[in-house]
């Protein structure tokens, strides 16, 4: 029986068979014997998930534009299909051509949470794959890379990858493929391959880096171990997003994924500098797009695909510098079509209610606000730079325009929080009702829904040196606020602290967790982001086998003079500037968005040598080179 009819039975046997069959609109299909190089791109989770990342569209689409590669996609199966493969004897395969992961030259895989890990070690196994770097030094296996916002602490995983992307991806990829290409008509071995990479910028290998222990077990020290490998990997950033490729042909899922519209991005990166994000820092500068560029792109895009609704995708949409003519003159060409367009990031102030007000002129959906603490104290703490005043005439002008359900984001677990902060919110929430009952007239539909996310210090932010409260204390916090956020029109949800302890312990780990995570895989972790296959109990059973306390990584406070395990990836925010601005946030202080046009001294524009970019070139700030 030859594979495609292997495959086909096998998916009979399947929950949703849709998510391995490929063959979507708009995905590519290359002559595999004729094209040179092959790579596979791996998202370590379900379909549905990997279908709406953006990154993925534009990665596939930029290196299938070239003559000499091609882009397949595979994804981490649902534990049904697990089963049926391991069962058939069939390896993890590409839906493009149902190759399995072995037969390509590169399996690339995006890191966007750390509780996908797990997933990572599970799809090298199902494409068998050697799952250490140090296992595939000889013999014909692919080379394995990755990429995306866990990168930046790539020490957990270190023994799993061959290579990190830092950064953004469109021209690091094309220079990877290159130095592959130059690297096999040399015909040299694995490690010439490894030390070609190394020089690439942005390139990480951790192969050639040697990590040292203090008496704690504590990272000491990462060395380099080989002649030409810079000490600090400094992150990729676009200089400029209007002539980088953007994907106008977007695969259109099989089934219906999580974000199932076309994505427009408009902008890179954020100023806000919310000292718990790490997106914000690791995705600086801003760069935005000319409107221009954003209405071709979205012209051929909605062309190219049918879906009736685009979203304008960035970290704050409504920053974008010409987001209300952006919208008007979308609105404008496409109304026609009946095209929606969203906005899924809005700020807290009414200024966003009007933009949201333009794009839902027929559908009244929920608005999402983040004021993140329920006090002014605690949110000049995070640098939120919002007002109790903003979010109360954002939701005014939001009930006044037909909305009749909020949604509120915050955080607990915050640094120099108090049961008054917690307070704070639940106060916020009934006052936020109030004003809907005082507003609108059915008040019976009215609905303020309030999620709290606990903090996970990240690393390069401004946190990075603070512990994850314990989770007893979040718990506490938790039953805190169900209590107070009782009654008719709230709604109370909340993230399980187990998985945010395993997230910090992962986001803020050393090498040393390697064996842990690959005791863990082979206790039956699976899907760890997702809560019904969750189980913490497992995980503690591979940290006591490797003899590795969790506590000691997720609860620990570093010094501003201790080595972080990550100190070696350069995401281009000076260290300095860091520590400078915690010691702001314990006592209160506020840090300018560099979009008033104050430099706030983070270092990362001559470190990168990339200014900030509005729409029509200009810079919006002055430049200050010395951190102070």
């Amino acid at each position: 029986m030859n594979i495609d009819k292997k495959v086909e039975k096998v998916l009979r046997r399947v929950q949703k068979p849709g998510r391995y069959a490929g063959g979507e609109w708009n995905a590519v299909r290359k002559d595999w014997v004729s094209t040179d190089l092959k790579m596979a791109f791996a998202f370590p989770d379900v379909y549905e998930v990997g279908m709406s990342h953006l990154g993925l569209q534009i990665l596939y689409g930029s290196v299938n534009r070239r003559d000499d590669a091609l882009m397949e996609r595979v994804f981490a199966p649902w534990p049904d299909m697990e089963e049926q493969l391991r069962k058939a004897g069939l390896p993890l395969f590409s839906l493009e051509s149902r190759r399995p992961l072995r037969d390509f030259d590169i399996v690339g895989f995006t890191l966007q949470y750390e509780l996908s890990f797990t997933n990572i070690l599970n799809m090298l196994d199902l494409g068998e794959i050697p799952m250490r770097s140090t296992e595939r030094l000889t013999g014909a296996y692919p080379l394995v890379v990755a990429g995306g916002p866990c990168a930046f602490n790539p020490e957990p995983i270190a023994a799993f990858i061959d290579a990190f992307v830092i950064g953004e991806g469109e021209e690091a990829i094309n220079d990877l493929l290159d130095t592959y290409h130059q690297w096999r008509m040399q015909g040299e071995n694995r490690k010439q391959l490894l030390l070609r990479l190394a020089e690439i910028d942005g390139i990480y290998v951790p192969s050639l880096y040697q990590v040292q222990y203090n008496e704690k077990g504590e990272v000491k020290s990462v060395t380099t171990a080989a002649e030409g490998v810079p000490a600090v990997v400094k992150k990729r950033a676009v200089d400029n997003l209007d002539a980088v490729f953007y994907p106008t042909r977007q695969i259109v899922p099989a089934i219906e994924a999580v974000h199932d519209r076309a994505m427009l991005e408009v902008q890179r990166g954020c100023t806000r500098g919310c000292r718990f994000c790490q997106a914000g820092v690791i995705y600086r500068p801003v760069r935005e797009k000319d409107p221009e560029t954003l209405l071709r792109q979205a012209r051929e895009t909605l062309a190219s695909t049918g879906w009736g609704e685009i979203s304008l995708t960035s970290l704050s949409t409504s920053d974008y510098s010409q987001v209300r003519p952006l919208i008007e003159e979308l609105t404008k060409r496409h109304s026609a079509e009946r095209i929606n367009v969203s906005l899924p990031s809005l700020r807290v102030d009414a200024f966003s209610v009007d933009l949201a007000k333009e794009v839902q002129k027929v559908r009244r959906s929920s608005l999402t606000f983040a004021p993140e603490a329920g006090t002014q104290r605690l949110r000049d703490v995070i640098n939120k730079g919002v007002t109790e005043n903003d979010l109360m005439a954002a939701v005014t002008s939001a009930f006044q325009g037909g909305w009749q359900a909020i949604k509120l984001y915050f955080m607990i677990g915050l640094p120099t929080e108090t049961d008054e902060d917690l307070e704070g919110i639940a106060k916020l929430a009934r006052r936020v009702l109030e004003r809907g009952r005082e507003t609108v007239r059915a008040r019976g539909r009215l609905k303020v829904t309030v999620s709290v996310s606990s903090l996970v210090p990240k690393s390069h932010t401004v946190f990075q040196w603070e512990p994850q409260h314990s989770m007893e204390e979040l718990r506490r916090k938790q039953e805190f606020l169900r209590r107070e956020l009782r009654g008719r029109g709230l709604v109370f949800n909340w993230h399980d602290p187990e998985g945010s302890f395993l997230e910090a312990v992962l986001s803020r780990g050393d090498r040393k967790l390697g064996d842990a995570i690959e005791a863990a895989w082979r206790k039956g972790c699976r899907f760890d982001g997702w809560s019904e296959f969750f189980n913490l109990d497992r995980w503690l059973a591979a940290f006591d086998e490797v003899g590795i306390d969790p506590n000691n990584y997720a609860y620990r406070r570093y010094d501003y003079d201790d080595t972080l395990p990550w100190d070696h990836i350069g995401a281009g925010v000076n260290k300095k500037f860091l520590a400078r601005d915690h010691r702001r946030a314990i006592a209160g202080e506020k840090t300018p968005d560099c979009r008033g046009g104050k430099c706030p001294g983070c270092g990362l524009c001559p470190s990168l040598e990339i200014k900030p970019r509005l729409a029509g070139g200009e810079t919006i700030a002055p430049l200050q080179d010395v951190i102070q």
